[in-house]
């Protein structure tokens, strides 16, 4: 099986900068991979939370994580900063396709990356719902290559 070789930063749209903390670290003298989903989630719902489209308390409709899953390349560490780059690679009627890359410092290739996927449903029933309208023109700005 060929494995695809990391991207670059200029594949994606928005940034967060996340440091690692002395706790990040595993056994093994490197960030654990559950960390990875964290940040993951971190660049995620702050984008959502920062544009105004999630309110984690008393939004109506919610996306729910359906699917994830991550590729790593090489070790990230502590001390070091985590560079999260976003973009949606699928926008669909009832979800979206997240991809995530993880920039170790000022390196240009990925130490990881991975997707993840939300399903929009009515907090209250939990019922598949479309995507709002200002959520998808948000996330359409994110749309990648």
């Amino acid at each position: 099986m060929d494995r695809p070789a990391p991207e670059r930063r200029d594949a994606y749209r928005h940034f967060r900068s996340l440091p690692t903390r002395w706790m990040d670290n595993d056994v093994y003298g490197h960030v654990n991979n559950v960390v990875y989903y964290s940040y993951f989630d971190t660049i995620v719902n702050g984008f959502l939370v920062e544009q105004g489209l999630l309110d984690i308390q008393a939004s109506r409709v919610i996306g729910l994580v359906v699917e994830t899953g991550c590729r790593y390349f090489s070790p990230i560490a502590f001390p070091a900063t985590v560079h999260a780059g976003l973009r949606v690679a699928h926008l669909g009627r009832r979800s979206v396709r997240y991809e995530i890359a993880l920039f170790r410092d000022d390196e240009s290739s990925a130490a990881a990356q991975g997707h993840f996927v939300h399903v929009y449903v009515e907090r209250a029933t939990g019922s598949a719902t479309d995507v709002p309208a200002d959520t998808r023109a948000a996330l359409a700005a994110l749309a990648g290559p």
